[in-house]
């Protein structure tokens, strides 16, 4: 196979991607490569499978830590389950490349995508992205459009296109876009407080260098494309079948979608769709057997979901109804409630129409922080955490419950970016924050009411949020020129719509943005409009929120830890800490505290009652003191010398008193009046450069004389 490359220019920097010299019995494997980040992705299509109603297709990414030059931790020495950041990054690949394939296309198809080498000013989850797309354009699997994927932030005011990782963490908007030569069909990322303009600023230009992108693998596909496997298009339905299904089915379905609640609907719509489809067949094919039924049945399901998708689509352009009855920009009916658990640190429940999230929130301190082992890691530990669960009776389903699913880790990724932005310093509140959210009931964007449920119960706990974020899920229906944008969407207009779209944001701007599109042509009109529709749905659920909570609590729970925070002189460091950790393990066994000294002398004590905080800070108080000229101390004689007598002011720290500073009279043998053990009375007169203390016993008398 002879090696073939194309280069491109993206973001002032030059992008490779190549072939044919690794990797060759996939069905298309590249090279991408941008500075020393360097990605393999093959792209690999099995045989057809009969009877799948679904596109077997898995997208996996895949970090390598030698790629940046360290081996794994643990036990067994290698990578083991998906990190978060590889299961995101496999989301990315899997949203951008999963509408470009033929529908009939119904083969077992993996993507991966693995890292060779790893550079931070070129992340490798986009450039595996692009690999993706690549591969599969190049190889004999049936891609019908090229997409492309490129990251975008703005720092300082200025865009850059696929930044490094310092630019990354210096962003003020940070996404990640996919899109065809013709619309942007992906989005994922977030900001703070970005206007709605800027984002599409940033979408723009992020499309203008996806169409590049896009004509370098188009050109890669002229130099060494592979025949294309052939689709073969299914059987359809016998002549006039599916035109009587229309014809018998408008009426019931839409007497049916007027049906209020998701189940009740659910139920009478399939009721409607089973009468309709036995007397379609019984007029269309008397006296068939039973294989020819199971046959019409099928075609008949089929039908009817044609008939549902084009019926609410209809409803929406033509009469602005929607098929719960809302109007396209209203939103369901929201309430809310704090305090849920008296245990936790803080609660809240976010119910929105039939989508139901319980937010509780741990308080914890240093140690509870989360190691960060990703290769893009900018801070070694995480000290915001969100889990996202959602179990199967929230659909009111019964299945097999394993660990996190994709879905799972994506939707709690998501509401975990959404809140960064408005988290106080940790400076001002130095907590690790946990906020666990279970899905209660789900019937539209359950990761936006997490968003929201998040937000009260971390007002509940306390935790002084810069602003409320509350976040909205958007959809569109587009038929030519019409279109309609749909405020907080079900479950069901999320399937059968053009678009959906999670935003996220305070009421100053976005601070998270997610977007799956589904056709082209979805200009600049449409996402202004679409954008400022979330924008007043977003404001109207901050007000709705702020009913039950707007600002944090003012007194924390009983049960959560306090944090004293105290400085110290660097150079004290050393005592508190003691030989081995002595010190700071005495301190925390006699008082109950955890106590974490950083090296700018900053110390701070976590404890759940005051008196052990108390306790802890007098502690260390004591040891990292330092004497004051002038300040009268009742200290303990430990040494006699011939000059003099040295005193422990407090534990650990003594000074000289010299004998002619022990009275008004001098003292030739300061033995012969004192002893080791006695209380004495001392003045510090004097620090010199090296800490030594002076002290009198003199002044001290001569000060108690004068009162």
């Amino acid at each position: 196979m002879t090696p073939h490359s194309v280069s491109v220019e993206i973001g002032g920097r030059t992008l490779t991607i190549s072939t044919g010299k690794y990797a060759k019995q996939a069905g298309g494997a590249v090279f991408v490569q941008q500075d020393e980040s360097i990605t393999l992705v093959t792209a690999t299509a099995g045989e057809a499978r009969a009877g799948l109603d679904f596109f077997p297709l898995t997208a996996i990414y895949q970090d390598r830590t030698g790629s940046y030059g360290r081996i794994p931790g643990g036990f067994f020495k290698r990578e083991g389950r998906p990190n978060e950041r590889e299961t995101l990054a496999s989301r990315v690949i899997d949203r951008s490349i999963r509408p470009m394939f033929p529908k009939a296309f119904k083969a077992e198809t993996q993507v991966i995508a693995t890292v060779v080498s790893y550079d931070p000013s070129s992340d490798t989850d986009v450039l595996s992205a692009i690999g993706a797309s690549a591969a599969l354009h190049i190889s004999n699997v049936p891609f019908d459009t090229v997409v492309a994927t490129v990251r975008i932030v703005r720092v300082d005011g200025e865009y850059v296109i696929n930044p490094s990782n310092d630019q990354i963490e210096a962003s003020d908007i940070h996404i990640v876009v996919s899109g065809t030569s013709n619309a942007i069909s992906m989005v994922e990322g977030g900001a703070n407080e970005a206007a709605e303009s800027d984002m599409l600023d940033a979408l723009e230009l992020a499309h203008t260098e996806i169409k590049k992108l896009i004509v370098a693998i188009e050109e890669l596909r002229g130099l060494c494309g592979k025949e294309k496997i052939e689709v073969v298009a299914p059987a359809g339905a016998p002549d006039g079948f599916d035109d009587a299904i229309f014809a018998a089915g408008r009426a019931p379905l839409v007497a049916a979608l007027a049906t209020p609640g998701k189940h009740e609907r659910k139920t009478v719509m399939k009721n409607s769709r089973n009468g309709v489809i036995a007397e379609v067949i019984a007029s269309h094919a008397p006296g068939a057997d039973d294989d020819t039924v199971a046959s019409l049945t099928s075609f008949g399901k089929a039908a009817w979901g044609k008939l549902l998708k084009a019926v609410m689509r209809e409803g929406v352009i033509e009469t602005g109804t929607r098929m719960d009855g809302r109007k396209t920009d209203e939103i369901r009916a929201i309430w809310s409630e704090v305090g849920v658990s008296p245990r936790a640190h803080g609660s809240a429940m976010f119910t929105r129409g039939e989508t139901q999230v319980y937010a509780n929130i741990a308080l914890g301190t240093d140690y509870d922080a989360q190691r960060m082992d990703f290769a893009n890691a900018q801070d070694t530990r995480r000290s915001w955490l969100l889990s996202y669960f959602f179990p199967p009776f929230c659909t009111g389903e019964a299945y097999r419950m394993m660990g996190p699913k994709r879905r799972e880790i994506g939707h709690g990724a998501l509401a975990h970016r959404a809140l960064i932005p408005m988290l106080p310093d940790p400076e001002d509140f130095p907590y690790v924050v946990r906020s666990t959210c279970d899905v209660l009931e789900s019937n539209g964007s359950s990761s936006m009411a997490t968003v929201c449920g998040s937000t009260l119960a971390m007002l509940n706990a306390g935790v002084p949020l810069k602003a409320s974020v509350a976040g909205i899920a958007m959809g569109l229906i587009k038929e030519g020129d019409k279109f309609a944008v749909l405020s907080d969407i079900l479950g069901d207009e999320d399937g059968m719509g053009d678009m959906d779209f999670k935003v996220t944001g305070t009421e100053k701007g976005i601070t998270a943005f997610q977007m799956d599109v589904k056709i082209t042509g979805v200009d600049r009109e449409i996402m202004d409009a679409a954008l400022e529709q979330a924008r007043v749905g977003r404001i109207h659920i901050l007000g709705e929120m702020a009913k039950t909570m707007s600002e944090p609590a003012e007194e924390m729970s009983d049960y959560a830890p306090r944090i004293t925070t105290i400085m110290i002189k660097p150079d004290k460091i050393r005592d508190i800490i003691g030989p081995g950790g002595k010190n700071i393990r005495a301190i925390q066994e006699a008082t109950g505290t955890r106590v974490k000294v950083d090296d700018s002398g900053r110390v701070e004590i976590a404890s759940v009652g005051v008196e052990g905080s108390n306790a802890a800070e007098a502690m260390i108080r004591e040891i990292t003191q330092e004497a004051e000229i002038g300040k009268i101390y009742v200290g303990v004689v430990k040494s006699i010398m011939a000059f003099g007598i040295f005193v422990e002011i407090w534990p650990g720290t003594d000074g000289l008193v010299r004998n002619g500073d022990l009275a008004n009279e001098y003292i030739d043998n300061p033995a012969d009046i004192f002893g080791e053990g006695d209380t004495m009375v001392v003045r510090c007169t004097g620090v010199d450069d090296r800490g030594r203390i002076s002290l009198s016993r003199k002044a001290a008398l001569d000060e108690a004389a004068a009162f």
